[in-house]
């Protein structure tokens, strides 16, 4: 409860009205309760969470401190009180904004540390010497540039999140009817809309302020690629994705791509818009197409940008984007095998339809293609239980982990070309526990 202490010191000095100041001590308190439950729960559960979470902390230790943006400044901020305030409206609404607020409060590992993962490239890969040294935050061993530029890559995965939580009220079936009894909902719209673009406004603030042309194109070229991730293949009317129809015959399995068969254009110059027609309908590309744009793009970005500040050749800037391209993209294979690990899907319980194991299944048995027609209009009338059940036999799974280890071993030679450090080891470690999930 240290955390708790230091907060509730801090928050009584900050300014405003005696209203306000409880608001933020209840607030703090809440979060730093909330924490120490997560973390006796933590030690419960399987054991193989504790290699994760080892390998995060020490991580952390090592650039010198917890890395997100969610920190004390701006948790005891007027803006993110006043949001705090106005989430309250919500509970009880249902409105998906409140799931997101909940995941990025109790820091989810779904939700990955990739301003963690900023500072650890840029201390790995260190910095030429011509960077002046006021330029230098000695004790963490990286430059106040690249620090920012890690926040900005939270803020920017994070507005991208909750812009997601914004709902479709009127569907074509729905249009030029009555919202007036939708209020809670309209409201929750606006407080995602306006919350996310306010984190992304800050970002591309700061990102002006480092003052670096190249780098500017760099992460703008990100956005666009996070935007246009959300308009790839068919949707439901709630935006929600859905797998392109197979493009090979029945039991015809593509053979597992090589990582030179993955480009979209961005291996060549990632300034450019990808190629995403010839991507559609092949399980692989189409996976890997969508999650590079959906965060790849910005992850392998950030890190060619941190090489970027620090002066470092373009070849080594390159291998920085392919680091960071790779890792997120084994990131999210190991994300998606997760809800196949149990031999039952809880009631209720949601899986993404252009996950890897559902993009291999419907492969290799094009048939269930004809369930996930369902949701045309609402995934919500997807029989989740069966699809789980029928891609529990098929071979997705086995080529799901192949997926997630090829991209591990790829990111893992990127590391070899530097030289040996803490840094290095720490991201090592990181992808090491990742397999262990």
């Amino acid at each position: 409860m240290a955390l708790g202490g230091h907060a509730l010191r801090v928050a009584a000095g900050t300014s405003g009205t005696i209203e306000e100041q409880r608001f933020r001590i209840q607030t703090v308190r809440h979060i730093s309760s909330s924490l120490a439950a997560g973390e006796k729960l933590a030690t419960a559960k399987a054991v193989q969470k504790h290699d994760w979470n080892r390998a995060v902390s020490e991580a952390e230790k090592i650039v010198g401190y917890p890395t997100s943006f969610l920190s004390l400044r701006w948790l005891l901020s007027d803006e993110i009180a006043n949001v705090a305030l106005h989430l309250r409206k919500l509970v009880g609404s249902n409105h998906p904004l409140l799931k997101t607020a909940k995941t990025l409060v109790y820091n989810d590992k779904n939700q990955q540390a990739w301003g963690l993962i900023v500072l650890l490239v840029s201390k790995a890969a260190g910095h030429a010497a011509s960077i002046p040294e006021m330029d230098q935050d000695k004790s963490a061993g990286v430059l106040h540039s690249q620090r920012a530029l890690a926040e900005v890559t939270e803020m920017i995965r994070t507005s991208h999140l909750i812009h997601q939580g914004i709902i479709n009220l009127q569907s074509m079936d729905n249009a030029g009817n009555d919202l007036s009894g939708d209020s809670e909902m309209i409201f929750g719209n606006k407080m995602a809309l306006l919350g996310g673009d306010y984190l992304l406004a800050n970002a591309s603030q700061q990102v002006a302020n480092l003052r670096n042309q190249d780098l500017n194109l760099l992460i703008s070229s990100a956005y666009r690629d996070l935007a246009e991730s959300n308009f790839i293949g068919d949707r439901d009317e709630q935006n929600n994705p859905l797998p392109s129809k197979p493009s090979t015959a029945v039991s015809t399995l593509s053979p597992d791509c090589r990582l030179d068969e993955l480009d979209f254009g961005d291996l060549e110059d990632n300034t450019q818009s990808m190629d995403v027609e010839r991507a559609l309908g092949h399980p692989e590309k189409e996976w890997s197409l969508r999650h590079v744009l959906g965060g790849g793009s910005l992850l392998g970005k950030s890190c060619q940008g941190a090489l970027m500040l620090a002066g470092r050749s373009e070849e080594m800037q390159k291998q920085g984007y392919l680091f960071g391209r790779h890792l997120s993209l084994a990131w999210q294979a190991c994300i998606d095998l997760q809800p196949f690990l149990l031999s039952n899907l809880p009631q209720g319980s949601q899986f993404s339809l252009v996950s890897a194991p559902v993009l291999f299944h419907l492969e290799y048995d094009p048939s269930i293609y004809a369930e996930i027609e369902k949701g045309r209009n609402s995934i919500e009338e997807i029989d989740y239980s069966s699809l789980h059940k029928a891609i529990g036999t098929g071979p997705g799974l086995e080529r799901t982990k192949n997926l997630m280890k090829k991209h591990s071993h790829a990111a893992m030679a990127v590391l070899d070309r530097l030289e040996p450090s803490d840094a290095r080891t720490a991201l090592q470690n990181i992808i090491l526990a990742m397999q262990e999930l």
